[in-house]
């Protein structure tokens, strides 16, 4: 829903702190002034001599060959047509980020005052020396198809317009699978391209080079249907034309057709016309935001129906980054002079045989889903899928090798798919799986404390991101006015106020009351407490009229988590919950525990909480590596702390054989796995660095996640509370929006996995 505070937040998004997405970072040390005589005058003379005697080494010596730049002149932005170069700008940042998190590829956004094609391919053909790979974005047709044309025959590095191309490489692949699992040939199949703009275009060219016949496609743009004797068309768009006298609409195309290709506007194909297909009809609509017909009608209209569409939230989404930054990896990796068929081609199949191979547990928990198999509803890889970057960029970058494009020849074949493993960790796509995650099955997540601006917002954004269904608990005239104010739209959300005799407010007291009698509480004080809004909201997940509680924004962690022990409990065999932050790093995702419950544990109480750490830990489909922390290693210290970890590494040992821990270890050599296999080799996490550190108590474990936080530029996920029976997750005082909905997002997969235990 597209309101104004959505797209405020769009604008706060990119103007808020550093403006824009992107940043430039140094990948050399830079602290001293011998670094800076070696980063730039005099140093930075003799890799510039060895340049200049061989211009090949320019790879060797600087960031050439993983730098791409990404190119427009705003011409054809989006759906919002010619808005200029500048205006194109964040456009081109967004996909520079892409290639970063998806690929390790590096960008520089070009938005260039170029209007005419010489213009355009004078400007970007003169900055070869910079750049490994050229990527054209959001130019507008015919242009676009004449500026890469010349600038593929005129430059010696891979140029692809992604428009064009990304498009129809995932569709084809999409259309190979279709066609398989329909018992459809490519040759014999009828086609009806709806769309005749550059993606349109390049996808047509793509499916007659897998096989499907000219003769056998029909392509229709907003004028109707392509013919030889219309005066309005260019020639790339001519070659589709057909010479058919029996078809004059889309409606007559489609009877009998076998595949319809949308790429044109929203909401244009009726039930109907998809009833007069052939039996197993396959149907791509790509259009976006809203495909040319909606998914719900397509499979209500035919039970026999292959549907994709451009869209996250149903099955078999057509999406570019399944592409464009696996195919630039693989051709920057041998130094490719272009990106031929053949490479574009080696993408389509790589891509369409990922999605017949048994899929990783964790895409399958990203998802929420059971058992993604091939299949109607899974003819194309996910997104979040990470063996992309292994088969994609693999397969892309032999073809280069044996079309004769590649400038560098790959002989291990396996070092090199561990190289582009090593690239992209899973803390990159952590928190973006768990989002998937939430978004395959949203929970009921009442907020406390709702008469808060910023709960709203964050309540507003989940809601709109279908993440979870928000309930609102708190001062309902103050939570209407803040709505008001800010121009929020919740719809039809339940907003209560237990100030005001609310609904359930008798059966919550009475349940209160049978259990908590024995505690000093009477029946008129638990009528009382459910005034309180952490003891409502703990109630109504109690009774399941809630699927988790997020409260603590302004009240201290103890009186928040209070009510939810008294009403919920802890799980069974758990006597204690805990604490853990999962803190995102640029070495990847690292768990933090006991940091907000636990003051000062005993032996016993730590193993407990080492395993209830553990376990969450493999919720987020990590294996866990854990090390216990202290002042000392293995022994080189005594007191009170090292010895009382070594002996919670010995339980641990000995009581779980399976989990691979050690301890007692300093902080550095749990995080430097070269420091720990040189010094420690005996350890039990032979040579790989610590992913879950237990602090021997709260002080040392507050204090480490707020430092890393602060100093280390990490960005802090919690707190997560382990070990009560349903989901419940008390924010840190003052938490921005963003943290807001991240704990959300934890809170409703933290409820789903419990509802699976039960």
């Amino acid at each position: 829903m597209d309101t104004p505070n959505r797209k405020q937040d769009a604008l706060n998004y990119h103007s808020k702190g550093r403006p824009g997405k992107i940043q430039v970072i140094p990948t050399k040390p830079t602290n001293s002034q011998r670094d800076l005589t070696m980063a730039y005058s005099p140093g930075v003379a003799e890799p510039c001599l060895r340049i200049a005697e061989n211009v090949d080494d320019v790879y060797k010596y600087t960031a050439k060959g993983n730098l791409v730049g990404v190119i427009s002149n705003g011409t054809a932005v989006l759906g919002l047509g010619n808005i200029g170069p500048e205006a194109s700008k964040p456009v081109m940042e967004g996909k520079g980020l892409l290639f970063k998190i998806y690929a390790d590829i590096d960008v520089f956004d070009l938005e260039i005052n170029a209007t005419t094609v010489d213009e355009f391919v004078t400007i970007v053909k003169a900055l070869e020396p910079t750049f490994g790979g050229i990527n054209l974005e959001d130019i507008g047709a015919p242009a676009c198809f004449e500026i890469e044309r010349r600038l593929k025959a005129e430059m010696k590095i891979p140029v692809m317009h992604d428009d064009q191309h990304g498009t129809a490489i995932i569709s084809g692949a999409a259309l190979l699978n279709a066609c398989e699992i329909q018992g459809k040939k490519l040759d014999k199949i009828k086609m009806v391209v709806n769309g005749a703009g550059a993606a349109a275009v390049s996808c047509s060219k793509i499916y007659l080079s897998l096989g499907v016949k000219q003769e056998n496609l029909v392509m229709f743009d907003i004028n109707g249907l392509i013919t030889p004797d219309r005066q309005d068309l260019d020639e790339m768009r001519l070659q589709f034309a057909t010479e058919r006298k029996d078809i004059k609409t889309l409606t007559d195309a489609l009877k009998g057709a076998d595949v319809l290709i949308g790429l044109s506007a929203g909401n244009c194909v009726t039930p109907d016309m998809l009833k007069g297909m052939a039996k197993n009809p396959i149907v791509f609509a790509m259009a976006n935001p809203e495909p040319e017909i909606a998914y719900d009608l397509a499979i209500k209209a035919r039970k026999d129906i292959i549907i994709a569409t451009g869209r996250s939230d149903f099955p078999n989404q057509v999406n570019n980054v399944l592409g464009f930054p696996y195919i630039f990896r693989g051709a920057l990796d041998v130094r490719a002079s272009a990106i031929n068929e053949e490479m574009k081609l080696a993408a389509v199949h790589a891509i369409a045989n990922m999605a017949k191979k048994s899929v990783p547990e964790a895409v399958n928990q990203a998802y929420n889903a059971r058992n993604l198999k091939f299949g109607r509803d899974y003819i194309i890889p996910k997104p979040m899928d990470q063996r992309l970057i292994t088969e994609v960029s693999a397969a892309v970058a032999k073809a280069a090798i044996d079309s004769g494009v590649a400038r560098k020849t790959i002989t291990d074949w396996d070092a090199y798919t561990e190289q582009l493993r090593s690239r992209i960790g899973p803390d990159d796509k952590l928190l973006r799986n768990i989002t998937n995650q939430a978004k395959s099955n949203p929970k009921r997540v009442v907020f406390a404390d709702a008469d808060n601006y910023k709960i709203l917002r964050a309540a507003q954004i989940v809601k709109d991101e279908k993440i979870a269904t928000p309930i609102l608990l708190g001062d309902e005239a103050k939570i209407k006015a803040i709505i008001k104010q800010h121009d929020m739209d919740f719809g039809d959300v339940k907003i209560i106020d237990p100030h005001y005799g609310a609904e359930n407010t008798e059966k919550y007291a009475n349940y209160l009351f049978e259990h908590r009698q024995r505690r000093g509480i009477t029946l008129y004080e638990a009528r009382k407490l459910l005034s309180d809004y952490n003891y409502y909201g703990a109630c109504m997940v109690e009774f399941g009229e809630a699927d988790a509680l997020i409260s603590g924004l302004s009240k201290n962690y103890a009186t928040t988590i209070k009510p939810a022990l008294q009403i919920i409990g802890v799980q069974k065999g758990v006597s204690r919950v805990a604490g853990m932050y999962l803190m995102i790093t640029p070495k990847g995702p690292v768990f933090f525990g006991d940091t907000t419950v636990n003051v000062d544990p005993t032996v016993e109480e730590l193993v407990e909480i080492t395993v209830l750490i553990e376990k969450s830990v493999k919720q987020f489909n990590i294996s866990p590596r854990v090390a216990v922390l202290s002042y000392s290693n293995f022994g080189s210290n005594e007191g009170p702390i090292p010895e009382g970890t070594r002996e919670v590494v010995r339980r641990l040992h000995k009581h779980h054989p399976d989990m691979v821990v050690d301890g007692d270890m300093q902080a550095n050599f749990a995080l430097n796995a070269e420091m720990l296999a040189d010094n420690f080799p005996f350890s039990t996490l032979k040579g790989k660095a610590a992913n879950t550190l237990i602090f021997p108590n709260l002080e040392s474990g507050n204090i480490a996640y707020k430092l890393l936080q602060e100093i280390g530029g990490a960005e802090a996920v919690g707190p997560i509370l382990l070990g009560l029976k349903k989901s419940v997750h008390i924010l840190q005082l003052g938490s921005s929006v963003r943290e807001i909905v991240n704990m959300v997002t934890i809170a409703v997969v933290d409820a789903q996995a419990k509802e699976q235990n039960q």
